[in-house]
């Protein structure tokens, strides 16, 4: 079974990129950092690497997804609190990212989601450590 996760995602502005990171809390290892990429720390065993765009097409022969048009994917990161998701989406919001989806309440779990500068779809979410109900269904 795997033992860390790793997820790469191009970026236009590398600089950029960590900055909006950073607002948002999140720290970088600089072992895996130079001009074209940085390793953004997501807990002790999950990291975002962040490529610029053209060292991240030489990792594939795909094109890179056009996220003002279409959806690569949604990364999604848990926090302790429904206030820490709301908190996490306004500093996105004033580091420069874009609303993505209304926040949605199902009692026992809670999410909003936003757009880093590249259009990468993040959502943050809250789930009651007792978990859902039995009747209930997200």
């Amino acid at each position: 079974m795997a033992k860390q996760l790793y997820l790469n995602l191009p970026v236009k502005d590398l600089d950029k990129s960590v900055a909006f990171f950073t607002a948002l809390g999140f720290s970088f290892n600089p072992d895996f950092t130079d001009e074209n990429a940085t390793c953004m720390i997501v807990n002790d065993d999950a990291f975002v690497m962040l490529l610029k765009e053209g060292f991240f097409t030489t990792f594939t022969s795909k094109p890179i997804a056009d996220t003002t048009g279409s959806t690569e994917a949604i990364m999604a990161f848990s926090v302790e609190s429904r206030e820490a998701v709301d908190e996490t989406v306004r500093k996105a919001l004033t580091a420069g990212g874009t609303p993505s989806q209304e926040a949605q309440d199902y009692g026992f779990m809670y999410n909003h989601s936003f757009q880093d500068p590249d259009g990468h779809l993040w959502e943050v979410m809250w789930m009651d450590p007792a978990g859902p109900p039995a009747d209930a269904a997200p």
